[in-house]
């Protein structure tokens, strides 16, 4: 496959009837996120900021989401103009950029990720991103398929929501319930009154400013309720966080219930 068409960034500019569902991608393996991508999730994201995951990581990675019907969100360790260029070589198309509090902070992140004029992108002709080479006009297509997404995780940022959504190349925002709320005083209680007033208010501020924003949630329940908020996509809790709570459902049963007389093979 040559193309480098971003479905990520068609699913923001074209909204339908179906809201984009992801999850977080803790595992940091490559097995793990192909299985996630094959359970009908729409995005993956890929978290470099909080798990040990370097560029060539990434690409494995990257590679075995390539296998399924998802398609993956980096998220970077930060704003930085190497991280960046780097990831993107290694075939990112949709990044998020993390703690951004301000319209230049998001600027600098657009530049980044734009070669020039738009940008200061470096310059490589041969790297995953251009399928090796193979997408004779990579280099022209680029800047307009490569999606940048910026994190609000800040009562700060939130309230520069309208400045930081006018930069040009922004094209969708991002809040991070758990960072906000330690950012409130209120560490660990997303689902504090406080910190969900600011959370809805970050969605309508989004909406007037004709700008998509996203948002993660732990589970359903409060993805639902952020959905009710206006969040246009969204994702819930990570790979890890659902294997180790199914993990514990299957001991705590396992654990209480008293165990069963054996069943004879012939039974089955």
């Amino acid at each position: 496959m040559t193309d480098i068409a971003n479905r990520f960034k068609h699913w923001l500019r074209t909204p339908g009837d179906r809201v984009p569902f992801g999850t977080w991608l803790m595992s940091a393996a490559p097995s793990t996120a192909e299985a996630m991508g094959h359970t009908g999730f729409d995005f993956l994201v890929v978290d470099m900021e909080h798990v040990p995951i370097e560029t060539p990581d990434l690409a494995h990675i990257l590679r075995a989401v390539g296998c399924t019907p998802a398609v993956p969100v980096v998220r970077l360790p930060w704003n930085d103009q190497v991280i960046v260029k780097r990831v993107l070589d290694a075939g990112a198309e949709t990044i998020m950029l993390p703690f951004v509090q301000s319209a230049d902070e998001a600027r600098a992140a657009v530049a980044y990720a734009k070669y020039p004029p738009d940008g200061i992108r470096g310059v490589a002709a041969v790297h995953r991103a251009s399928r090796f080479g193979r997408v004779a006009d990579y280099l022209k297509r680029a800047n307009g398929e490569v999606c940048v997404v910026v994190q609000l995780e800040t009562p700060e940022a939130v309230g520069r929501i309208a400045e930081i959504a006018a930069v040009p190349g922004v094209d969708a925002l991002f809040v991070g319930p758990g960072d906000l709320s330690a950012a409130m005083g209120r560490i660990g209680e997303i689902g504090h009154p406080e910190v969900q007033a600011l959370i809805e208010r970050a969605a309508g501020d989004a909406r007037a400013a004709g700008k998509p924003i996203g948002i993660v949630g732990p589970n359903p329940a409060m993805v639902k309720r952020f959905l009710g908020y206006g969040y246009g996509f969204a994702a819930v809790a990570s790979d890890m966080a659902m294997m180790t709570g199914r993990a514990s459902d299957y001991l705590g049963e396992l654990r209480r219930d008293p165990p069963q007389a054996a069943v004879p093979d012939a039974a089955y």
